[in-house]
């Protein structure tokens, strides 16, 4: 089962993704997660990604359809996986339709989470992250004890720059002009769920699960 988790910054991606793999045992491949891991440790593509993504921008599309090609040739894909994070672009689509038949796989569901703008920029622009311990925060919906300190290491609370309100609202723009269209793209091809965003996490799951139904609980065995 070939799964590919869509939706803005903020959605809750992230959370969801967790959850599904946990049910059914699928991987999980973030290609945010990748690139992270390639800036923290400062590999030539940790440096020329991290110009990109500093500024609220896409790593272009060569790079990171090189790395998802790459990623879901490893064995522990064979028995399915969930992309978060990726296609972003509808040439990316196209490319990851290429890669999934080149390896033999087939695209079985696309799950949008739907959240307004609105909604959007108030989760992301109330993160805070621990500048010792990399806790984080958010000063609506989790809140520190005290304010703009640490409840586990008393560390100073502060805002990354990506969740500044110019850099949200960059990153929801550029979401609108090129991710927004794969939409209409999935939905022409009839792979396309919509999710409610806006519900607590647990509701959001429930409604996953009844999109993806009976077929991922007989192909996984879930009861």
């Amino acid at each position: 089962m070939v799964i590919v988790l869509l939706g803005p910054p903020g959605a809750g991606k992230g959370t969801q993704a967790k959850n599904i793999v946990s049910k059914y045992g699928i991987t999980h491949i973030s290609t945010g997660e990748i690139f992270r891991r390639h800036i923290e440790d400062k590999t030539p593509l940790g440096i020329l990604s991290g110009e990109y993504i500093n500024k609220g921008q896409l790593v272009p599309d060569g790079v990171t359809i090189s790395i998802v090609k790459d990623r879901i040739m490893e064995s522990d894909c064979n028995r399915g996986f969930l992309m978060d994070g990726f296609p972003r672009t509808v040439a990316q689509a196209d490319a990851f339709f290429e890669i999934l038949l080149s390896a033999g796989k087939v695209l079985d569901h696309v799950i949008n989470i739907d959240v307004t703008e609105e909604k959007l920029l108030k989760r992301l622009t109330g993160r805070r992250i621990c500048t010792v311990c990399g806790a984080s925060f958010h000063v609506v919906f989790n809140p520190p004890k005290v304010e703009d300190q640490c409840d586990f290491c008393q560390g100073k609370l502060t805002q990354r720059s990506d969740d500044s309100m110019d850099a949200v609202t960059n990153r929801l723009n550029i979401y609108r002009k090129q991710t927004e269209p794969l939409i209409e793209y999935y939905k022409g091809k009839k792979l396309l769920r919509v999710i409610n965003g806006e519900h607590n996490p647990n509701k959001v799951f429930e409604d996953i699960c009844n999109v993806l139904g009976a077929e991922m609980d007989d192909l996984f065995k879930i009861k």
